[in-house]
């Protein structure tokens, strides 16, 4: 079972939280052709080790997180915000 620290809710199971996919994706600008955006969207490298995801805790305090991850043993080396700046609307908002 993989468990995944929250900055906010703590070490939860991974069923809270749902995949979001590849971490380190560049996407094309907005008005970028239609072959950039099939190239980022449809060809991913399958990676079989280490890398960085996203994953949306959905349910929790739905914040989405970058978890580096190793796809092969599962291990989480970190978990941090995706949007650094979600902190400073928590706390707007308390």
């Amino acid at each position: 079972m993989i468990q995944i620290i929250c900055p906010f809710c703590g070490k939860r199971d991974h069923s809270e939280f749902s995949y979001g996919g590849d971490g380190e994706i560049t996407y094309p600008a907005l008005d970028a052709n239609e072959e950039s955006w099939h190239d980022a969207v449809f060809l991913r490298e399958n990676i079989y080790g280490r890398q960085i995801e996203t994953w949306q805790h959905i349910h929790g305090c739905r914040s989405w997180l970058l978890v580096d991850r190793d796809t092969k043993t599962h291990e989480i080396f970190s978990v941090k915000l995706a949007h650094l700046d979600w902190h400073i609307l928590l706390e707007k908002n308390r």
